[in-house]
C-alpha cells in the first residue's frame, strides 16, 4: 500500500499534468493542502496603499510600513527617492548576506572569505526594509527608523551634521533644542557599550559611535542618552543611541535605525524591565499594506516556539535550528547535518538563502511540480524562474520550513515567488549559500514572528497580520 506522502504526490503529478494538457481541474480540500491557487495580478505590488492595519492587544504596537512602498506617504513622492530596481535589491542583498558571514566569520564561527563591500554615496543601507516611527528627545519630535533584528544600536542623524548627513523625512534631531538630551562621557563605562574591539572612540571627553552594514553604507556620531517616547505611556528616559554626524548613504530617508539585536544596547534589553525582551512584528504580504512591530503584552497559544541556538549566543544575531524542508505537501530528502551551521533569523535580509546541498532539493522539488508553465532564465541571485504573461491564474506547491522542536511553518504564497521583470519573469523565491541558512523577510510575510529574548526562542503564528 503506498504512504500518504506518495499519494499526495501522486495528486500533485496528475493535477499538474491536467492542468498542462488544458483538462478541467476540480478544487478540493485535498487540493488546497499542498497547492496555492494564485491570480496571477496578485503577484504585483500596487500603487495604492491599503490603508488598514493590524495590533496586537495587550501590548504596545508601532505600525510598520516598507520603506519604499506607497504607505509610507510622501518619502517616495520626493525627487531622488526613487524605490530600487530589482537588481539593485538583490545585490544589496547579497552585500547583506556577505556581511553576515563575515561577523560571524570574525568570532571563528565560520572561515573567512573574500567579500568585497562597496562604500558609494548612494547605496541604500544594508539594514531593513520596514520602518515604524517614534519619538526622541523633549520635547518630542518624531522620527521614521529602520527597525534591524541583526543591529544593536539605535540611531539617528543629528544637528549639526559637521560632516555629512543624507536627505530624510522628517527634521533632524537638533540636541541643542532638547532638555533631556545628554552625551556620553568617554570616561563612562557606558562608551564600552560601543568601543570597536577594545578600543573606544572619543571626540575631546565625548563618547563616539561607528557602525557600518553591509552595503557599505554607515553612521558615524556622539553616543548619547535621550528620552524616547513609543506612546504616551510608554517613555523611556536616558535611551542609549547614537547621534550622527556622518552618515553615508541613501537610507529611503529613513531619519536612522531601531536596533532590536541581543546586546545590552539594543531596544529589548534597554526596555526590559517593562517589555520583558519581548517583541514580535508581522511583516505585510506585499509592499503596500502595512504591518505592526509590538513590544511586550500576552502571547497568544497559536505561537509555536523554537529554541534559540546556543551557536549564536556570542553574537547579535538570533540562531535557530532548521530541520527540514517540504514541497507540495512531501518532506523532501534532506540530511538535518546540510543545516548544522545554525540559520539566522534576521527582519534586514529579504530572500531566504539555504545551504546549496538543501536549495539544490528545495529547486528541483519545485521545479518537478512546475511543469505547466514555462520556465525562464535566472535573475541575478534567482536560477529558478518562471514566465506567466500568459496565465490569469497559476498553481503552485507550497513550500513549508521545520524548525526544531516541530514546528512548522507554511510559508506564505507572497514568500514562494518573487516577480523581478513584470509577469514575464517570476522567480522562487530562495537561493543557495555557501554554509549558513538565513531565514529572510519576503519567508516571514503575514505571520506573527515573536522574539523572546528572556526564554531564549522564537515563535510563529499564521495569519498574524489579519
Amino acid at each position: 500500500m503506498a504512504t500518504p506522502i506518495s499519494i499526495s504526490l501522486l495528486n500533485v503529478f496528475l493535477l499538474l499534468f491536467s492542468l498542462e494538457k488544458g483538462y478541467a481541474v476540480e478544487e478540493n480540500e485535498a487540493t488546497k493542502s499542498y497547492l496555492h491557487v494564485v491570480k496571477v495580478n496578485s503577484l504585483l505590488p500596487t500603487t495604492a496603499c491599503n490603508h488598514s492595519s493590524s495590533k496586537v492587544s495587550n501590548s504596545l504596537s508601532l505600525e510598520v510600513v516598507h520603506r519604499h512602498g506607497p504607505c509610507i506617504g510622501i518619502v517616495n513622492q520626493e525627487k531622488g527617492a526613487e524605490a530600487p530596481s530589482n537588481m539593485e535589491i538583490l545585490l544589496r542583498d547579497q552585500y547583506r548576506v556577505d556581511s553576515i558571514h563575515a561577523r560571524l566569520s570574525s568570532r571563528g564561527m565560520f572561515p573567512e572569505k573574500q567579500a568585497t563591500l562597496p562604500v558609494q554615496s548612494g547605496a541604500s543601507i544594508g539594514a531593513g526594509d520596514y520602518v515604524v516611527t517614534v519619538g526622541l528627545g523633549t520635547p518630542k519630535q518624531e522620527f521614521t527608523l529602520i527597525f534591524d533584528t541583526g543591529s544593536d544600536i539605535t540611531w539617528t542623524q543629528c544637528e549639526p551634521c559637521v560632516n555629512s548627513c543624507y536627505k530624510q523625512k522628517e527634521p533632524r534631531l537638533d540636541p541643542s533644542k532638547s532638555t533631556s538630551y545628554k552625551n556620553i562621557s568617554c570616561s563612562s563605562a557606558l562608551c564600552k557599550l560601543v568601543a570597536s574591539g577594545r578600543r573606544q572612540s572619543c571626540s575631546s571627553s565625548t563618547c563616539r559611535y561607528k557602525v557600518q552594514y553591509g552595503d557599505g553604507s554607515y553612521s558615524i556620531g556622539f553616543f548619547a542618552a535621550e528620552t524616547l517616547t513609543l506612546s504616551s505611556s510608554n517613555v523611556f528616559e536616558n535611551f542609549l543611541f547614537g547621534c550622527g554626524q556622518q552618515n553615508d548613504g541613501l537610507f529611503g530617508q529613513a531619519a536612522g535605525l531601531l536596533g532590536l539585536g541581543r546586546s545590552k544596547l539594543a531596544l529589548p534589553s534597554q526596555t526590559a524591565k517593562e517589555y520583558k525582551k519581548l517583541f514580535a512584528y508581522c511583516l505585510p504580504a506585499s509592499s503596500s499594506s502595512k504591518g505592526y512591530l509590538s513590544l511586550g503584552g500576552e502571547v497568544s497559544k497559536s505561537v509555536k516556539f523554537t529554541p534559540l541556538s546556543a551557536d549564536f549566543d556570542s553574537t547579535p544575531f538570533y540562531g535557530l535550528d532548521i530541520t527540514g524542508l517540504s514541497v507540495g505537501g512531501r518532506k523532501l530528502s534532506i540530511d538535518e547535518s546540510a543545516f548544522s551551521a545554525g540559520t539566522v533569523i534576521d527582519s534586514g535580509t529579504v530572500i531566504t538563502r539555504l545551504p546549496s546541498t538543501a536549495y539544490s532539493e528545495l529547486s528541483s522539488a519545485f521545479q518537478n511540480l512546475m511543469t505547466a508553465y514555462p520556465s525562464t532564465s535566472g535573475y541575478s541571485i534567482f536560477d529558478t524562474c518562471y514566465d506567466f504573461s500568459k496565465y490569469d491564474t497559476v498553481r503552485i506547491p507550497k513550500v513549508g520550513v521545520t524548525f526544531k522542536g516541530g514546528v512548522e511553518m507554511d510559508i506564505d504564497v507572497s514568500g514562494i515567488l518573487y516577480p523581478v521583470n513584470g509577469l514575464k519573469r517570476v522567480c522562487l523565491a530562495f537561493a543557495g549559500n555557501d554554509d549558513i541558512s538565513v531565514f529572510g523577510n519576503v519567508q516571514q510575510r503575514t505571520y506573527q514572528v515573536v522574539y523572546d529574548g528572556a526564554k531564549g526562542r522564537v515563535g510563529f503564528a499564521p495569519g498574524g497580520c489579519s
